[in-house]
């Protein structure tokens, strides 16, 4: 099976790769999506190319989609052509020059002015006086007492917010910015369900191994000293010792999807056990990579159960896939703006040529004291790491090439303040708790503005001020 790439047009100006990944994944599997832009006016185009893992699929998608009606508007669909040398055309997926869907994605313009923030709000002006307070909730003893442990002053808005209806067995869409305490809204109200009802039991879903295992240590923390087992089921790892861990029948699973599909399918996991579920991060979970594993798990799903979808960015477009995994979903949204606003934000022009120098340069400064780096590639985070090593600094690396052992490990060492840099492609960006990083740097540009959101949400975390700095070649 050869991929096809499609030519889209008729567009509105404000598509977004999301909504054709939504029109077009009925048809099979969509490897990628390219809107072009214009340069000089930063105005996207009104057309894209779309690319599907096989031809036939392309066929079926041109057949039923062509001058049909999208967002209003009588789209034109057709298999891309371009045209050759000696003036003819010829289908672009049988084309000898190759569709290179990263790096024409980098050539996409980004509206500058959306990495730059120069007056950001302080915290203080900002106050939120909650509804309730965690002695409020009709939680366990033991529960409020490890929260008061926690230091856990007042609930934040998306747990003041989202705790009643969870308790009260509502599905929940929660929407807040990174830092806000998403986790906690979730975790102790489900808590609280499984010490109430010991046949209850919980399935959480997360993009990464790193969340996956950070929410692990924290509900271990919230459950301190009462009798509650859970299961770490991620890749990277020996799944023999998961195996095991899950004949106890732990009341908390939690994973990422390859590695509970895998469980899945082997029996391991019974998913109509589990009447809870969780999906953190949702717009990256149900987006064009996760869909088919999350269909797969939810289907399994028995049909009266309560869900739970939490995450800082909520494209329109995923909003009715969404809720068909629903049942009368209660929106909870805190979120007032797309990104922190304590978090200070500019950009740095540059030559390629000159980043490592200019990056150095930054980092020498004393209030650099705790700095993410977001590179684009697995080699390019080592090789950055590995520069930055040897003129000194004290830095470690987590991308997808390295063992599940050696990024807990990576990430710990930054977490404690053993090291000043950590490296990281964007495996670091969704929902990790790094306390007090001073600075996020974006080396290379992120894919999109989603992404961008989502790495800079790492600094300006618990209503400190944070700053991001975005890398511009020239």
């Amino acid at each position: 099976m050869k991929p096809t790439r499609l030519f889209v047009s008729r567009l509105s100006s404000d598509i977004q790769p999301q909504e054709l990944r939504s029109l077009f994944t009925p048809y099979g599997r969509l490897t990628d999506v390219f809107i072009p832009v214009d340069r000089a006016t930063g105005r996207k185009k009104g057309m894209a190319f779309v690319e599907l893992a096989d031809e036939a699929s392309a066929q079926r998608a041109v057949k039923e989609l062509d001058r049909s009606t999208f967002k209003g508007r009588g789209i034109s669909v057709s298999i891309a052509k371009e045209r050759t040398q000696n003036g003819n055309t010829t289908d672009v997926s049988r084309a000898k020059r190759s569709f290179n869907p990263k790096k024409n994605l980098a050539k996409q313009s980004f509206d500058i002015s959306l990495f730059v923030n120069k007056s950001p709000i302080e915290f203080t002006e900002e106050i939120y006086t909650p509804t309730n307070t965690f002695l409020d909730f009709p939680f366990n003893q033991r529960i409020k007492e490890n929260i008061k442990r926690l230091g856990y002053l007042h609930p934040t808005p998306i747990q003041d917010q989202a705790i009643p209806y969870i308790l009260d067995g509502r599905d929940i869409i929660g929407i807040a910015n990174t830092g806000t305490g998403k986790t906690a809204a979730f975790l102790l109200p489900l808590l609280q369900k499984v010490l109430t009802n010991r046949n209850e039991r919980v399935l959480i879903i997360t993009p990464t191994r790193e969340l996956a295992a950070q929410i692990k240590d924290d509900l271990q923390s919230y459950s301190r000293e009462l009798p509650i087992n859970s299961c770490l089921c991620i890749g990277g790892v020996n799944i023999h010792s998961q195996i095991m861990k899950l004949r106890t029948r732990p009341q908390f699973v939690i994973g990422t999807p390859g590695r509970l599909k895998d469980l899945v399918e082997t029996k391991k996991i019974q998913l109509p056990e589990f009447s809870n579920i969780v999906l953190d991060e949702v717009d990256r979970m149900l987006d064009m990579g996760f869909i088919e594993d999350i269909t797969f798990l939810t289907s399994r799903l028995p049909t009266k159960r309560q869900s739970l979808f939490f995450s800082a960015t909520l494209p329109n477009s995923l909003k009715p896939l969404m809720e068909s995994f629903l049942r009368t979903p209660v929106t909870v949204s805190v979120k007032k703006q797309e990104t922190a606003s304590s978090i200070e934000q500019d950009v740095i022009h540059v030559q390629k040529q000159k980043k490592v120098e200019a990056l150095h340069d930054l980092l020498v400064q004393e209030n650099f004291s705790k700095v993410l780096i977001f590179g684009k590639t697995k080699h390019g985070v080592e090789k950055l790491a590995t520069e930055l090593a040897k003129r000194g600094f004290k830095v470690a690396a987590i991308h997808g090439n390295k063992t599940q052992s050696r990024r807990q490990k990576a990430l710990q060492m930054f977490k404690q303040n053993s090291v000043q840099i950590l490296v990281a492609t964007d495996v670091a960006a969704r929902g990790l708790d790094i306390p007090q990083v001073s600075h996020v740097i974006n080396y290379d540009m992120p894919q999109t503005y989603e992404d961008y959101i989502h790495r800079i949400g790492r600094t300006g975390r618990a209503q400190h001020k944070g700053y991001a700095l975005t890398f511009i070649e020239h």
